[in-house]
C-alpha cells in the first residue's frame, strides 16, 4: 500500500474539510479583534459567542460556563491549580487523582506537592479501571478537589464518571475531569454526569491545535489563570484565537452529532483488530474490553521493544504508536502500563493504534497483514524472546 495509514488518532487529527473552511474568513476578510469597538472587532466577538454557545450545548452546559484555551493542558493546569489555591484559603490542601492521568495532571499536581499540598494518588485495577469506593475513602475534612480523567489515552478505559462525580457532590469536593479523549468519542453531559470542571482539547476532534476549552460549573470560584487583558471575563487575558476558536466550536458539533455512527464503524474494526492481532502467542490487550473508547487498540507483544516495532511499521507506511504522544520520546515505559500490572519488559513492547473516522476496511486488513511478520522478526533478532522460548522449553520437559 503506498499511501500513509494513521492510525495515531489520540495524537491528533487531520483538520476536517468543515472546519478548515469556517476558519479560513478569521484568518482573511475577518481578522479584527475582538476586543475593538468598530464592526470588524464586534464581528470576531460574536464568533467567538458563538463557538461558546456551540460548545455549551454539545456537553449540556450553559455559554458562561465554558472558557476557551490554548488546549486540554491549559485547561488541566487551570481548574486543578486554580481550585487547589483557592481551597486552600480554607485551610483544604489535600488532592486526590489517579496513578494514569495524562502528565499534564500528575505533573500538576506533583508541583502542587512541592507547595505544601498532600497527593493521594487513587492505584487501578489490571484493567486500569478507577474504583469509586477507593475515592470515597480517601476523601477528608481537607480534600479540595478530585481530579479523574473520563478515558485513558493510552489504554482507552473509560472511567465510572458519573459515580465519581456523584460521590465528590455528596462530600462537597470540586470534580474535575480530563475530558480530552472523550468528546466527540462519547456522548458527555456535564448536568447528568455531576462533573463540576472539564478540560477539551480540539485537535483530538479533528479541530486545530493550539485551542481547547474549560468547562467550569456556575458557582465555583476559579482564579484568573493569565494577568493581563479582560478578555474571556478577566480570567484568561491575551486576544483571543478567534479562527481557532470558531474551528474548536465546528469540530465539536461535527464531532458530536457523528457520535453513534462513528462509534459503531470504530467498534468494528477495532475489534477486528483486536481479534486477529492477539491470535499472536504472546500477546495481551491492555485496557478494559467492555469499557473502552471504541477506536482503542493497546497490545503488549512479550519479547520486542515497541520502538523497533513502530519504525518497522512506519516502514510499511503505519503511523502508530507505544503510548501518549507527550512522552513518545522517552524510553521509559508508559506509566500507564505499569500501573495496571505490567512488568518493565512487557510494557516496553506496546502498540496503540487509535482508529479515526477515515480510517477503512482496506487499512484494517493491510494492517492485520503486515503486524505478524513484523513481531516474528523483531522476536527473532531478541535475547529477551531468546529466554522466553528456552524457559517455555524447560517448563514442558
Amino acid at each position: 500500500m503506498d499511501k500513509i495509514i494513521y492510525v495515531d488518532n489520540a495524537a491528533t487529527t487531520a483538520v476536517s474539510d468543515k472546519v478548515l473552511e469556517a476558519m479560513i474568513p478569521y484568518y482573511k476578510e475577518k481578522y479584527g479583534n475582538p476586543s475593538s469597538i468598530y464592526s470588524l472587532g464586534r464581528g470576531a466577538k460574536k464568533a467567538i459567542e458563538q463557538a461558546r454557545e456551540t460548545v455549551a450545548k454539545c456537553i449540556n452546559a450553559n455559554p458562561n460556563e465554558i472558557f476557551f484555551t490554548s488546549g486540554g493542558s491549559e485547561a488541566d493546569n487551570w481548574a486543578i491549580k486554580s481550585i487547589a489555591f483557592e481551597q486552600a484559603k480554607k485551610g483544604k490542601k489535600h488532592i486526590i487523582t489517579s496513578s494514569i492521568e495524562h502528565h499534564a495532571v500528575l505533573h500538576c499536581v506533583e508541583s502542587l506537592e512541592k507547595q505544601g499540598f498532600k497527593v493521594t494518588c487513587i492505584k487501578v485495577n489490571e484493567k486500569g479501571m478507577v474504583n469509586p469506593k477507593d475515592i470515597e475513602e480517601a476523601i477528608n475534612e481537607n480534600t479540595a478537589l478530585v481530579s479523574i480523567m473520563y478515558a485513558n489515552n493510552e489504554i482507552g478505559t473509560i472511567q465510572p464518571i458519573k459515580e465519581i462525580g456523584e460521590i465528590c457532590r455528596k462530600r462537597g469536593v470540586p470534580f474535575h475531569t480530563d475530558a480530552v479523549q472523550a468528546i466527540g468519542n462519547l456522548h458527555v453531559d456535564v448536568v447528568n454526569q455531576n462533573i463540576d470542571m472539564m478540560s477539551i482539547s480540539a485537535h483530538k476532534f479533528h479541530g486545530p491545535k493550539g485551542v481547547g476549552a474549560l468547562y467550569v460549573k456556575k458557582g465555583m470560584r476559579i482564579k484568573n489563570f493569565i494577568d493581563g487583558g479582560a478578555q474571556e471575563r478577566g480570567l484568561r487575558a491575551g486576544t483571543e484565537n478567534v479562527a481557532g476558536i470558531v474551528g474548536l466550536s465546528v469540530a465539536m458539533k461535527e464531532a458530536c452529532d457523528n457520535i453513534d455512527k462513528k462509534s459503531a464503524k470504530l467498534k468494528k474494526m477495532r475489534d477486528r483488530l483486536i481479534e486477529s492481532i492477539t491470535k499472536i502467542k504472546r500477546t495481551r490487550i491492555n485496557g478494559d474490553l467492555e469499557n473502552r473508547l471504541p477506536g482503542n487498540v493497546n497490545i503488549s507483544f512479550e519479547g520486542i521493544e515497541g520502538e523497533g516495532l513502530l519504525l518497522l511499521l512506519d516502514m510499511k507506511g503505519i503511523c502508530a504508536s507505544s503510548g501518549s504522544a507527550c512522552t513518545s520520546g522517552s524510553l521509559d515505559p508508559s506509566h500507564v502500563l505499569l500501573a495496571i500490572g505490567l512488568p518493565h519488559e512487557i510494557a516496553h513492547g506496546s502498540l496503540r493504534i487509535s482508529l479515526g473516522e477515515n480510517n477503512t476496511d482496506e487499512e484494517i486488513d493491510y494492517i492485520i497483514e503486515c503486524i505478524p511478520p513484523i513481531i516474528e522478526r523483531l522476536r527473532s533478532m531478541s535475547p529477551l524472546w531468546e529466554k522466553i522460548v528456552e524457559k517455555e522449553k524447560e517448563e514442558r520437559k
